[in-house]
């Protein structure tokens, strides 16, 4: 069975039905995102003040995380216009390219989110806070060990801007000075929720991204032998995708990392 429009334009839309479809599916996406960062700013503008983090996030991790998914913008489009231009072997490189970059994104984002849920403040009942990245942990001690440092309390992690950090050592503390352990998780405030919340879903529409790609790099190209100009469409819907995904960080990086 013929499927119409998914090569030529619908005369009522001036869209072939893909093209449609990824842009309505997008209109979904940007409410969906449109509602977390309005969470985000209503928690931001709500947060007594003071007690809102700063400086909690890796800079450089996130800059280069910009740049792999700007050049992954890039070559996405390279393969596009590969295909329309009837270079087929130009079309896999910048399609492999842009899953190189993705995948790289998607490694850089799981470290920082490795090093964000091994990091602990430890609120010890004399007042004082134990913050660092947990080292030893064995039920069966009586202690913990943490690499990092002291604080006279958690008001003083709050700005991670702000100079002249205290040199991390290794902590050796005992359970009964133990008033409570927590990770830098979701859990731990309101600015690491929707932290999480926001990039952990972006991380999931990457991941989807990536397996777009690699079907259209790997079996899916077959149908450009068959079918060219359908193929090529495919590819042009997924970049539409990717785009929004690009944009939608171009919006997490400045909100997490450099405020």
């Amino acid at each position: 069975m013929d499927i119409p429009y998914t090569s030529k334009v619908r005369p009522d839309t001036g869209l072939y039905n893909g093209k449609l479809g990824v842009w309505l599916f997008l209109a979904s996406e940007v409410m969906l995102f449109g509602g977390l960062f309005s969470a985000y700013t209503y928690l931001r503008i709500g947060a007594p003040p003071d007690t809102w983090p700063h400086g909690w996030m890796n800079v450089t991790l996130g800059t280069i995380n910009t740049v792999l998914l700007a050049l992954s913008a890039i070559t996405t489009l390279l393969a596009w216009a590969a295909l329309k231009t009837k270079q087929f072997g130009r079309y896999k490189l910048f399609g492999l390219l842009t899953i190189l970059l993705a995948c790289a994104f998607l490694g850089i984002k799981s470290y920082e989110y490795r090093d964000k849920l091994t990091h602990y403040q430890v609120q010890l009942n004399d007042g004082r806070v134990a913050d660092g990245h947990l080292v030893e942990n064995n039920k069966d001690a009586d202690y913990i060990l943490l690499r990092g440092h002291y604080a006279a309390n958690a008001t003083e992690l709050l700005d991670g801007r702000a100079k002249g950090h205290p040199a991390h050592e290794e902590l050796k503390i005992a359970r009964a000075d133990i008033k409570s352990l927590k990770n830098y998780g979701p859990a731990l405030n309101n600015f690491l929720a929707i932290y999480f919340s926001i990039t952990g879903l972006h991380a999931i529409h990457i991941l989807g991204g990536i397996i777009v790609f690699a079907y259209l790099w790997g079996p899916g190209s077959k149908m450009w032998f068959t079918a060219p100009a359908r193929f090529t469409n495919r590819v042009e819907t997924a970049g539409l995708f990717w785009h929004f995904v690009d944009l939608v960080w171009i919006f997490v990086f400045p909100l997490f990392y450099l405020t």
